[in-house]
């Protein structure tokens, strides 16, 4: 009961956070914000009310972890933009001391770089990395769930590093009787303890996200909508180089920013399409990522995600495309397993 009480308190507190500028350029350590699975991705890279039965969910929100995934294992990897990628790994468990609780590892590799002197002369090359391990803990009251994740993340390039203590702090409400879930988020809530060559410290990439999940009954799909970085209104960047319309006048009218974007912006929706019991099918939109990775005149599909999982006796593969640009997009593969199927056949 102290460790619910806890959790709720660590929600209270914030939540009463000041709301900071916390979109990109304005913080560090950003790859956190980048979707660790499969399922997540395909939704549209921000979920945190669907997947309770997902392994690796506790990534999004803590409190997904409602007891279904007890010594399940989650292995992703990310062919990302520019040839850089990513890999992951987590595992949930549970005993009658510790109770609930998942360990999570990110490692995000950006490749080799050459390096060169101010005249331009090669001096050989360097690596830059990210990296995040987790530990997370989740608790049970009747329809809710309260959850909390303790994280370190390190940045590495060319042997400097930067280090960040961070928490993530998640609540559910699961409807008794209908398949309806409501979440919310409080991510990289968090100070840098060591900065880049002992430089300043910078903010964290704070996102407060809440959404909702519902599954109308005998319906063979499940729908998602989630707003994310609700810590901050105006999100909308408008490039001041951008050339405005030319009017009636022939002048230039720059254009401005409006509620009605600045709210839609928030929004990410998607959708899972339960084909049977080992077959889904899943897309998502994300506005704000269209909205600031779209190209004019050309189109695409920025923004949209799209994705599949199938099961397989006692594995799960799921992939995952999402478009972030007409130069680019991301290719997820996830596969999860459950352990106790071997730990019993072992035990037998």
């Amino acid at each position: 009961m102290q460790k619910r009480l806890l959790l709720w308190g660590l929600m209270l507190v914030a939540a009463g956070q000041p709301a900071s500028a916390q979109m990109g350029g304005r913080s560090v350590f950003r790859f956190l914000d980048v979707p660790t699975h499969a399922r997540v991705a395909a939704l549209g890279g921000v979920n945190v009310s669907s997947g309770l039965e997902d392994v690796n969910a506790a990534g999004a929100n803590p409190a997904l972890m409602h007891g279904k995934t007890n010594h399940h294992l989650g292995l992703t990897h990310l062919n990302y933009l520019a040839d850089v990628s990513q890999n992951n790994v987590n595992y949930t468990f549970e005993s009658s001391r510790w109770g609930r609780n998942a360990v999570g590892i990110q490692y995000l590799d950006y490749g080799s770089f050459t390096q060169t002197n101010e005249a331009g002369v090669e001096e050989g090359r360097f690596h830059v990395r990210d990296y995040a391990v987790s530990l997370s803990h989740a608790a049970t009251i009747a329809p809710f769930t309260l959850g909390g994740t303790a994280k370190v993340a390190v940045s590495s390039i060319a042997g400097d590093q930067a280090v960040a203590m961070l928490v993530d702090l998640g609540g559910t409400f699961k409807h008794p009787e209908q398949d309806f879930v409501i979440g919310l988020a409080i991510r990289n809530l968090g100070v840098m303890l060591k900065p880049y060559d002992n430089g300043e410290r910078e903010d964290m990439p704070l996102d407060i996200q809440l959404g909702a999940s519902f599954k109308p009954e005998h319906a063979p799909f499940r729908l998602s909508v989630t707003a994310h970085q609700l810590q901050r209104f105006d999100i909308v960047y408008l490039d001041p180089d951008k050339p405005g319309a030319i009017n009636e006048n022939n002048e230039e009218v720059k254009a401005e920013k409006t509620f009605g974007d600045k709210l839609a912006r928030h929004f990410v929706v998607g959708g899972e399409f339960i084909l049977g019991p080992g077959f889904q099918l899943r897309a998502g939109y994300n506005h704000l990522r269209r909205k600031e990775l779209v190209v004019e005149n050309v189109g695409g599909m920025a923004g949209y995600s799209f994705g599949a999982s199938v099961k397989v006796h006692a594995f799960r593969f799921e992939y995952t495309y999402a478009k972030y640009h007409v130069a680019g997009a991301s290719n997820y593969l996830t596969l999860n397993t459950d352990l106790n199927r071997f730990l019993k056949k072992k035990l037998d």
